[in-house]
């Protein structure tokens, strides 16, 4: 029980106070008799005392006198007069209740047993304690008739059972001793009876034993001897049989109970109250006493008695021989008053309610005990309710074993309503489920209006009384939270009742009511604090009305149903004041910005963690929001998705001013680089936190709560296409930003690719390129490791795209060396590797471009030397012999043959169809010329004629030739067979027919054995003709810019001679 229960705050115990219940209390007169009385039970004390209870008289004087409260004199006064009140008559209350195993002394083997007891006032032997002889005489020798008691006889047993109880009185209980003994009744039997009754030896013994003995005369079984002295005020056990004589020594145990009592008590209570009144009295002082000394050491009282209060009220209740019932009836009177008034563990009340329950007989009480009984029941259950109904008061969890105690109450009310005794003698059996129910309803609404005055504002505006109604609110939600989580439980399993759902669904409404009341006059006029005062209280409702959820069931609307309703007029303050903050932070993150990394790991500057956490502040403001309209809630996502796209926006224009003010007041260059790398950091970070925005704003569930309300394409149009939009804005100024990167990276590759193309031809390529891929190494990694991937990959693409337009003006200035060509070539295969970096860089694909493609292979012509190019000259013919179908200047066919042991190459010319005719008669002079190209490998090779066949386009030729080559040599590039069909003119130079070429690295045989070249098995071989383009090709024109070499100009010219007899136009 908790101090506030019965102990004011401000109280102390043992005062009194107007809200303090001192019925327990006495009047002085009153206390002075019962004191009286318990002075008289100890001073008359009887028994040897429990090894639990307090031996020593004077320490229970002592206590009694503090219990009491009694000065030195007037316990001396009343002392004086227990002294000389008559002492009470002293009494043995003795109960014989049975016995076992005792003697057999009928010839039956039986015998008919009954007991003789009283008390002798003065025994000799048990005077003399040292004295080991058994006493020989025997109850009706020590003491008088008329004080000795016999109990019935039981017939033919050896297991005897009266259950008698005998009230003995003495006076010494130093001197005075009990005796019982116990006899075989006998009685007068012929003798045939008794040899009717013989069944063995010993019953024959018997027969004549009883011949010799007077008749009539009853048989000895055994005795018990006691001092009064060694008795304890109760005792109940078994006792041996003692013999007179050793000729049976074991004759059996005797089961007896005893209680040393008084009669005639001479005090005042004892003699105008009754023993049951006068002990609860007794008990009522000492408990409350034992509490009230427990809460002096802050220490509640869990029901425990202390030795002293023990020993006086058990040396009272024996004394005025109180039953174990009346004893229990006593406690609960006493317990279940004191209970009302002072702090102790409800427990204590359990042990009566189960002893009262198991003992319970109507009967055994009079009319004003059960109406003092009756009473006590009522007066608890209204009691115990109405401290159910300030549960929240009464067992703070602030203070320790609340729930325990409160645990402890329910059970008790449970327990008592279950009684049979409260259902008997209470007639209006309560419906205590009902009652605490209502209970706890008023309960609820009395501490919802105490918390409404206790934070009820002192200066009454809106502000203020927006702050007060969000603490009433973080109040009423903690009483539900603790109501849910902890003291539900008790009530639920005690009496089925959901505390939670009454405490929910009073204080919903009384919420609901009292907000209402109070924002009545609210409107868009409104000041900043007072809206910020209702954002707080708007978010306190929500969490109060989200605990419904916890609701089992209901029916039914709730109050607080609609309440986002009552503060619709302030969202737009709320969402202005959301984006100002933003905005603020923004700005001030941004001045504060010294626009380097933050960490080592990391490549943005600290602006995007202030602008990041703003996102995430808006975003927690959606959530918080949490706005139950849909239509509005759309209209509410496109305002903040509408100032996030606004901050992002103003971000990058003053990231990139904030760049330009530090590049300026420092005027380094190189950090000016630093700068605007993470100037696109933060860019590129603010896009990933834009791209990021449908996710945590949960668009989705926006969709799919608006679809009855809003067409989806408006919503794809308002929101998507805002977002859309402004990524766009900031991928734009991502570019600018790499743009304006790569562009102070391209004046430095521009001057070293310059440095490159001018520098000497006897430097070697390898070292040409060292100043330009420092520069790059250097620059590059600094950019990679201050860009993030995207950004650097982007940076990548724009310095290739350069670096080609360079090296391609670089390659097209006439009249440069191989050298000069050569170094370019190297320069871009460097590049090329080095803007890869094995897969880190840019892929392949986006460096082989048509630009670098079309650049690699003029630099590889360039950088080539002219037999190299004619070589590629031929690959390039040959290449086009194989992709030409059409035969519209005919074609030659022939049979070559490769013979590896001779190294010799054998073709057959077999003949030509199809030739254009070039004389004036319509008709042909053809025949074939066979040179082996290019010269420069085959110079000792001379060139091979057929004959030549007059007027025919289709001649047969049918001509074998041989030549003399190295197969190695036929494994060149761009060896061939040049078949070149003339049209012989005696009068001028021959007119070109055609010209075809036939790989030498395909002729059969080249690769085969010797004996796996048969000539007969050489397939024909068709070659159509074709022509020269008249314009010639690259190869070409690059040989005759090579002025100088003689081989060079011969080649070009005979080309040039084909070309112009060429038919093919462009």
């Amino acid at each position: 029980m908790d101090a506030a229960h019965e102990t004011p705050t401000g109280t102390l115990p043992g005062k009194e106070s107007p809200e303090m219940d001192l019925s327990h209390r006495f009047s002085k007169r009153e206390l002075v008799l019962l004191y009286e009385e318990v002075l008289y039970t100890i001073r008359h004390r009887l028994g040897k005392p429990e090894h639990h209870h307090v031996a020593d008289s004077q320490e229970l004087y002592a206590y009694v006198q503090k219990a009491f409260g009694m000065d030195e004199e007037e316990h001396r006064v009343i002392m004086q007069q227990v002294k000389e009140l008559e002492s009470p008559v002293f009494c043995l209350k003795a109960t014989v209740k049975e016995a076992k195993g005792i003697l057999g002394k009928d010839v039956s083997g039986f015998s008919d047993p009954y007991c003789l007891l009283g008390i002798e006032a003065r025994s000799q032997e048990l005077a003399h304690p040292d004295h080991k002889k058994r006493m020989k005489a025997v109850v009706k020798d020590l003491i008088p008739e008329d004080q000795i008691h016999r109990t019935q006889v039981i017939s033919q047993t050896l297991s005897p059972v009266w259950d008698e109880t005998f009230i003995l009185e003495f006076e010494d209980v130093e001197m005075a001793s009990f005796h019982l003994d116990m006899w075989d009744s006998d009685v007068m039997e012929s003798v045939r009876h008794k040899l009717g009754e013989l069944t063995d030896l010993h019953g024959l013994k018997r027969i004549f034993k009883d011949a010799r003995k007077d008749k009539g005369q009853d048989d000895f079984l055994g005795n018990v001897v006691l001092r009064l002295k060694d008795l304890h005020c109760w005792s109940d056990q078994w006792y041996l049989l003692e013999p007179r004589t050793e000729t049976y020594p074991n004759r059996g145990q005797c089961h007896l109970q005893f209680l040393l009592t008084h009669k005639k008590r001479t005090t005042i209570s004892s003699r105008t109250q009754p023993s049951y009144t006068v002990h609860r009295h007794l008990l009522q002082q000492l408990v409350s006493y034992e509490i009230l000394q427990h809460q002096a050491g802050s220490i509640t009282w869990d029901g425990e008695l202390s030795r002293h209060a023990s020993t006086v009220l058990y040396l009272h209740a024996t004394q005025k021989d109180l039953s174990d019932f009346h004893q229990v009836m006593a406690q609960w009177l006493a317990y279940s008053k004191l209970y009302q008034s002072l702090e102790f563990n409800s427990n204590c009340l359990l042990h009566q309610i189960t002893s009262i329950e198991y003992q319970w007989v109507q009967e055994r009480l009079r009319p004003e005990q059960k109406a003092e009984l009756a009473e006590s029941f009522q007066s608890l259950l209204t009691y115990g309710v109405s401290l159910i109904r300030r549960f929240r008061i009464i067992f703070p969890l602030s203070v320790p074993r609340s729930t325990e105690r409160l645990q402890s109450l329910l059970r008790v009310l449970v327990q008592m309503c279950k009684m049979k005794a409260f259902r008997e003698l209470c007639t209006l059996s309560p419906d205590l489920p009902g009652m605490v129910s209502t209970a706890l309803k008023s309960g609820t609404m009395e501490w919802f209006h105490m918390q409404k005055q206790h934070l009820k504002p002192m200066v009454k505006s809106m502000e203020e009384n927006g702050r007060a109604l969000s603490r009433l609110l973080v109040e009423v939600v903690g009483d539900l939270q603790q109501c849910q989580k902890i003291w539900n439980k008790f009530f639920l399993n005690t009496f089925k009742l959901n505390l939670f759902s009454i405490a929910f669904l009073e204080l919903e409404s009384l919420v609901a009511e009292h907000i209402q009341e109070q924002l009545h006059e609210i409107d868009s006029s409104m000041s900043k604090p007072t809206a910020e005062s209702l954002f707080q209280l708007y978010m306190n409702l929500q969490e109060l009305y989200r605990m419904k959820d916890f609701l089992p069931k209901r029916e039914g609307p709730l109050a607080l149903r609609n309440f986002h309703q009552w503060f619709k007029e302030a969202v737009p303050q709320w969402l202005q004041k959301a984006y100002t903050i933003a905005l603020e932070r923004t700005q001030r993150a941004i001045q504060m910005d010294q626009l380097t990394p933050f960490g080592e790991h990391n490549k943005h500057s600290t602006s995007t963690v202030d602008l990041s956490t703003c996102y995430a502040q808006i975003v927690k403001t959606w959530q918080q929001l949490s706005w139950p309209d849909p239509e509005e809630a759309f209209m509410i996502m496109v305002k903040l998705v509408e100032d996030m796209c606004k901050i992002a926006l103003m971000y990058c224009r003053l990231i990139k001013e904030r760049a330009e003010a530090l590049s300026l007041s420092e005027q380094n260059e190189g950090e000016a680089a630093n700068r605007l790398c993470i100037v696109v950091n933060n860019i590129k970070q603010l896009r990933l936190l834009i791209l990021r925005l449908p996710l945590q704003l949960d668009w989705a569930q926006l969709e799919q709560r608006t679809e009855a309300v809003i067409d989806p394409q408006q919503i794809q149009h308002t929101l998507h296409n805002q977002l859309d939009s402004t990524v766009s804005c900031l991928d734009h100024e991502i570019r600018d930003v790499v743009q304006a990167l790569a562009t102070k990276l391209e004046k430095g590759i521009a001057r070293h690719i310059q440095e490159l193309s001018s520098s000497s031809d006897t430097q070697e390529p390898e070292d040409s390129i060292i100043p330009l891929m420092k520069f790059l190494e250097s620059e590059l990694q600094y950019l990679n490791e201050h860009l993030v991937q995207e950004n650097f990959n982007s940076l990548l693409a724009l310095l290739w795209r350069h670096t080609l337009a360079v090296l391609s003006a670089a390659a097209g200035q006439l009249g440069s060396s191989t050298q000069h060509y050569k170094k370019l070539h190297y320069a871009l295969k460097s590049l090329e590797r080095c803007f890869h970096a094995d897969g880190c860089g840019l892929p392949l694909e986006t460096l082989h471009t048509a630009a670098f493609l079309s650049l690699e292979t003029h630099l590889a012509l360039c950088s080539s030397t002219s037999r190299k190019l004619i070589q590629k000259y031929f690959s390039n013919r040959i290449q086009q012999q194989l992709d030409t179908n059409s035969e519209k200047y005919g074609a030659v066919t022939i049979k070559a043959l490769y013979r590896p042991s001779e190294q010799k190459l054998h073709v057959d010319v077999l003949n030509a169809v199809n030739l254009i005719p070039l004389d004036s008669n319509g008709s042909s002079d053809p025949f074939v010329q066979l040179t082996l190209e290019p010269r420069h490998e085959f110079p000792e090779v001379v060139a091979r004629t057929t004959q030549c066949k007059r007027n025919e386009l289709h001649p047969l030729f049918d001509e074998a030739f041989d030549f003399l080559v190295p197969p190695e040599k036929c494994r060149q590039e761009g060896a061939c067979l040049l078949l070149t069909v003339f049209d012989y003119d005696t009068l001028g130079a021959n007119d070109l027919e055609g010209e075809a070429f036939f790989p030498l690295c395909r002729l059969p045989g080249l690769d085969a054995d010797e004996d796996q070249v048969n000539a007969g098995q050489v397939p024909q071989t068709r070659l159509p003709l074709t022509h020269p383009k008249p314009t010639g090709d690259e190869i070409l024109r690059l040989l005759e810019s090579r002025k100088g070499d003689k081989e060079a100009q011969a080649f070009v010219k005979l080309r040039k001679q084909r070309a112009k007899q060429s038919k093919e136009t462009e």
